[in-house]
């Protein structure tokens, strides 16, 4: 998960929001169901809740599909050389997660947990997701393996622009159904390569070349947003069908193991791009239409802006506390253990999106390099 910059603005646009505001609000709840799957599988359950989160890890598509689709919404069009374009996503994630690492080390050093500096030096240089390795996958941050895959998503993006933003419509939806066929094609395709149950996960979940596929989807939608498609499908509809994929797998996790190739475990995240894909479109288009989804008020706008911290936080926070509190025993301890997780971590994450994240972007930028400014174009000679 990642970032994304905020889309340009046009006439009209409140001046200091975010143009697709509903966009910013969704991240929110993105990061929160992130955070919860952690809680369920990492503290204790919560009855009810717990089921509905299970796969919460979800919420890593949905970031895939929604980075790809403000990036072609953002820079579609706009001429902005391959350089600046990579400094401006290098400033956006890299101080961040290098703070978030630092405190991540030092959390596992006082708890005596193993650490390896050839894996924590690899995340930093966010190439941990292309090795087969879990001492690899869950080095330095465990939750920076997916900026991992943005990196590569930010290096290839150039090139997917060059090759689809002038295509027809035609090309487009094709690409979109290619990769979601391929999505689940290479599901049980991981398994007849591989019965270690590690190597199915990476190269399912972790792999940057398979989550691309996502990201994909989501250029492609923006593309096609950008030029004006409108499809017929209202937010509250995405919404549910969101929902409604969550729901359904609470009966398949109960029936199947998640060391099981056919669990929901990888099928959860690769099966939900194309419902992402339509929820992001939806809450964009609603935007652009002028109503209201209440999701781009002033908070939800605050908490959007958070939720890259609190993706980055959260799990070292649940590991400070359980080290202080030790693991709950009953299902109020649980639920004190939730509580205090979410104000903590959410806290910190205000403070570190202020403190940390804004500024070490804005100086990175003003450091980096910048577009040249458009030539004047020249002026007809004057008759005489």
């Amino acid at each position: 998960m990642a970032p994304e910059p905020a889309p340009r603005r046009t006439a009209g646009a409140t001046p200091g929001r975010d143009r697709l505001p509903s966009l910013t609000g969704l991240r929110f709840w993105a990061a929160l169901v992130v955070v919860l799957y952690h809680l369920s599988r990492n503290v204790g359950e919560i009855p009810g809740l717990s089921d509905v989160v299970w796969y919460g890890r979800t919420g890593v598509t949905f970031f895939f599909v929604l980075s790809g689709f403000v990036l072609a919404w953002t820079y579609a069009g706009a001429n902005v050389p391959g350089k600046v374009f990579m400094w401006r996503r290098f400033a956006r994630i890299w101080p961040l997660m290098v703070a978030s690492t630092v405190l991540s080390v030092a959390v596992m050093a006082v708890r005596n947990d193993a650490i390896s500096g050839a894996a924590v030096a690899t995340s930093l240089f966010l190439l941990h997701a292309w090795v087969p390795d879990p001492v690899y996958a869950s080095a330095g941050n465990p939750a920076a393996w997916s900026l991992s895959d943005e990196t590569f998503f930010y290096a290839v993006f150039p090139l997917l622009l060059a090759a689809l933003a002038g295509r027809r419509a035609r090309t487009w939806a094709w690409t979109a159904a290619l990769c979601c066929a391929a999505l689940i094609l290479v599901w049980p395709a991981a398994a007849s390569v591989t019965s270690d149950t590690f190597l199915r996960v990476w190269a399912l979940d972790y792999v940057p070349l398979t989550r691309s596929l996502q990201f994909v989807v989501g250029v492609v939608a923006g593309l096609a947003v950008k030029r004006g498609w409108r499809p017929r499908v209202p937010l509250p509809a995405a919404v549910g069908l969101v929902a409604a994929w969550h729901v359904l797998l609470i009966p398949w996790s109960h029936a199947v193991a998640d060391s099981l190739w056919y669990s929901p475990y990888s099928a959860s995240q690769l099966l939900s791009t194309p419902f992402f894909a339509l929820l992001v479109v939806a809450a964009a288009c609603a935007d652009l239409e002028g109503r209201r989804t209440g999701l781009g008020g002033p908070w939800m706008i605050r908490l959007g802006h958070w939720s890259f911290a609190w993706y980055l936080i959260h799990e070292i926070v649940i590991r400070i506390i359980e080290g202080l509190r030790g693991h709950p025993g009953s299902l109020l301890g649980t639920a004190e253990v939730w509580a205090l997780v979410l104000g903590v971590s959410l806290a910190l994450s205000a403070a570190a999106y202020q403190w940390i994240e804004r500024p070490a972007e804005g100086t990175l930028r003003r450091l980096g390099p910048r577009p040249s400014p458009p030539r004047p174009r020249p002026q007809a000679a004057r008759a005489e």
